[in-house]
């Protein structure tokens, strides 16, 4: 049974992987807690920030901020705005820079670099091509190649949700999941830590589906697609697809693109631990 809930938000000036590593690996010490690590990456500006940090709600959480900015003075801003808000803050890169400076007698640079630019720009690359080509149910790749798997109703997300996973640098496949249709059998050999369902609140899904349909200049009536009712039965049925498969289910409603993913990373990666043991 799972303990408090705990958020770490990870702000960073590029994709905020290094600081997601350290609350991962921070956040297996607290394994009765339930630990949602959220990022909030390419923070560059003040005004960013501060639009980040207003966001946060200590009174409602438990959550601590985990920060890898090399610029000083937005630097000093995180810890600054964390203070204010009364929010524990810890500075990753403080330690180790000061550190280096110590060892070499010189300051650092100070500027935002990718890490690992060379084999991290092509794996970056590599995993948006796969998830361009395998996405909407059209493999070009057996499922088994990519590293995460997303399933759900159609407009649940799982597009664009896929793309910022492959710019992350994960390759990801997503399948939609048709009423009275079988899930391709694909799906039933892959290694189910990989398996992620998105879900969405009917009355928000209804909504969505309602302004594609217009914007193709359609009307789809009688099939289930826009109406309330069909969509909750669908809804029903996919969902106890994905319960069959074993995979946890997440609501992307009322979440950013940003943080979805962060959780999908979070929960694939732990479950990968979980079967694999690495």
């Amino acid at each position: 049974m799972s303990g408090p809930p705990l958020e770490l938000h990870v702000v960073a000036d590029s994709t905020g992987d290094t600081a997601a590593r350290v609350a991962r690996a921070s956040a297996a010490q607290y394994a009765t807690y339930d630990v949602r690590i959220i990022r909030h990456p390419r923070i560059t500006s003040a005004e960013g920030l501060r639009a980040v940090i207003r966001n946060l709600d200590p009174t409602r959480h438990r959550m601590a901020v985990f920060s890898t900015v090399v610029d000083d003075e937005l630097r000093a801003l995180v810890a600054q705005l964390c203070a204010e808000r009364g929010i524990p803050h810890a500075d990753l890169l403080d330690p180790a820079l000061s550190a280096l400076q110590a060892a070499t007698g010189s300051a650092p640079e100070r500027v935002i670099r990718p890490v690992g630019v060379g084999e991290d720009y092509f794996k970056r690359i590599q995993a948006m091509e796969f998830a361009i080509a395998n996405d909407d149910g059209h493999l070009t790749h057996p499922l088994t190649q990519a590293d995460i798997v997303l399933i759900g109703v159609s407009r649940s997300g799982k597009t664009p949700l896929s793309m910022y996973l492959g710019y992350l640098g994960y390759r990801t496949s997503n399948i939609p999941l048709v009423r009275g249709i079988n899930p391709p059998d694909q799906l039933f050999q892959v290694d189910r830590w990989k398996i992620v369902g998105l879900t969405l609140d009917p009355e928000r899904l209804k909504e969505i589906r309602q302004k594609r349909v217009r914007a193709l200049g359609g009307h789809r009536q009688g099939d289930g697609y826009t109406e309330l009712v069909g969509i909750y039965d669908e809804l029903d049925e996919v969902g106890a697809i994905q319960r069959k498969l074993g995979c946890p289910v997440i609501d992307t409603t009322a979440l950013a693109l940003e943080e979805a993913a962060g959780r999908v990373i979070e929960i694939v990666e732990r479950r990968r631990e979980a079967a694999t043991g690495s």
